[in-house]
């Protein structure tokens, strides 16, 4: 029940800052598009009743992050988000090589992590990975230092947690140990966790 309420109010914040952004362009039909959710998993955009699917709000939250794409360039995002995606594969203590190439994949395929060159992004991300598994709490206050680094700029910030989220609910849940996750970068970027549902 918490998280049916939890994707609510995200959704619900979602299509706020669609709003505000005055991006009816953007949130209208191209969310459910090639790419928007559930990228290999099943998951149909359009399916579902009533409150949405989890699978439509990765997709608001993919276009929110797309329509910001052109101000996403600089290294401090490109790092925390590497940081960001590398604690959510870790949340649960451990990632399986499965798994770890699953996260990498996501994040190559990412429309806005296409800013960066590929093979940046693997390395940063399983340079996080690494020091996780090897001492999940040196690896953690590692990964939340360079999370902290995007606090600068606010709306970098929120696109690390929203980076975070998507990465998250790509399999079309957000566990326990995630959402943890995401509240400690909330936290570490000086943000509310319950702007996010959190």
């Amino acid at each position: 029940m918490a998280q049916v309420a939890m994707w609510d109010r995200l959704k619900d914040q979602a299509r706020n800052l669609q709003q505000s952004r005055g991006g009816q362009g953007t949130g209208g039909p191209g969310i459910g598009g090639p790419g928007a959710a559930g990228q290999g998993h099943g998951a149909r955009p359009g399916s579902g009743s009533g409150g949405g699917t989890k699978a439509q709000l990765v997709g608001l939250l993919k276009s929110q992050l797309a329509s910001a794409k052109a101000e996403l360039k600089s290294g401090a995002y490109r790092d925390a988000s590497m940081a960001m995606c590398a604690l959510v594969a870790a949340a649960d203590g451990h990632v399986d090589p499965s798994e770890r190439q699953r996260m990498e994949s996501m994040i190559v395929d990412n429309d806005v992590l296409r800013n960066f060159p590929p093979e940046q992004l693997r390395q940063r991300f399983n340079r996080h990975v690494d020091r996780l598994t090897a001492d999940f709490q040196a690896g953690r206050a590692e990964a939340l230092q360079e999370i902290a680094k995007a606090a600068k700029k606010p709306a970098e910030a929120r696109a690390v947690v929203q980076t975070g989220i998507v990465i998250a609910g790509a399999d079309g849940h957000i566990d326990q140990s995630e959402q943890q996750a995401v509240r400690e970068a909330c936290a570490a970027l000086g943000l509310s966790a319950a702007e996010f549902g959190m």
